[in-house]
């Protein structure tokens, strides 16, 4: 009985309050009701906006996976073409089935002879090494080139 007796006291002092009294006022509660609307339509706004935002990205994106599409279709209709010219024709008979034009002959070197007669290709960090002027930067970055895709370094 006595809780109840302090709390209506502590209600009576809010009540009395500026703040409550403020409230009291048919004006001030007309601008707090205003200003939430205010701030719904304001939010209402935004989701809006971020929604036509989302849309125009998967439009964006729909569109170039179109033009990507199209942009194949072209070329397998290209493709399509150039496998139905006689070049093609002329080129597929001469490897798949060994045929030439007439008068055209056909030599065949062994493979042991074709070999002889080739250059040993060395790359260049090998040929820039052997002759010693690969700046130090050069030499710096070949190696971390090196370290990182594993490969192995020729003896020096």
């Amino acid at each position: 009985m006595m809780i109840h007796k302090r709390m209506i006291e502590k209600l009576k002092q809010y009540k009395n309050h500026p703040y409550v009294q403020q409230f009291r006022d048919v004006r001030a509660v007309g601008l707090a009701i205003f200003g939430v609307i205010v701030l719904l339509i304001s939010w209402s706004g935004a989701k809006a906006i971020q929604t036509n935002y989302d849309l125009q990205k998967q439009i964006a994106q729909l569109q170039q996976e179109n033009q990507v599409w199209q942009l194949k279709d072209n070329n397998l209709q290209l493709q399509n073409e150039y496998l139905n010219t006689d070049q093609y024709l002329e080129l597929s008979a001469r490897q798949n089935f060994g045929l030439g034009e007439p008068g055209e002959k056909e030599l065949i070197v062994p493979k042991n002879v074709a070999l002889a007669h080739t250059t040993k290709l060395s790359t260049t960090s090998s040929v820039t090494r052997a002759s010693g002027k690969q700046p130090f930067y050069q030499r710096d970055f070949e190696a971390w080139m090196n370290f990182f895709l594993h490969r192995q370094q020729a003896a020096d």
